[in-house]
């Protein structure tokens, strides 16, 4: 299999994902301090929102890389937490998470054999294991 690494804005992906099966995204590089919705993100939180409130995002530390991401829905904003939003979804993410994954895309994917979110395009992530849930970080 043949895999480059390119960078392509949001509403690029938007337009190409569908044509596309494997697919390795970065973040905007001059959006280094927020988290991007892709419109996959969107539409799935708009669909569940009404009775569950936001999406939260963790890092915490574990996986087989050293750090993994963990989603889930939350109505209670704590004071360290920032809201990122895209149209009426939100998602929330705690400082200590965000210095681990800023500049980063959550997107929702649909397959096979599982659906869920993912934070993509990670700039502090070194290396991840296989199933894209926990990373390493650069030094």
């Amino acid at each position: 299999m043949l895999r480059k690494v390119i960078q392509i804005k949001p509403e690029i992906f938007r337009q190409i994902k569908p044509l596309c099966r494997h697919l390795t995204i970065q973040a905007d590089p001059k959006n280094t301090e927020a988290i991007t919705l892709s419109d996959g993100c969107v539409k799935r939180l708009k669909e569940i929102r009404e009775e569950n409130g936001r999406l939260r995002v963790v890092v915490t530390n574990g996986g087989c890389s050293g750090f993994q991401y963990l989603f889930n829905l939350d109505k209670n904003v704590n004071e360290d937490d920032r809201i990122f939003e895209k149209d009426g979804a939100q998602v929330i993410v705690d400082q200590m998470s965000l210095d681990l994954i800023k500049g980063s895309i959550i997107d929702f994917r649909e397959e096979m054999i599982r659906s869920s979110f993912h934070v993509v395009g990670n700039p502090r992530a070194e290396m991840g294991c296989s199933c894209g849930v926990s990373f390493s970080i650069k030094e």
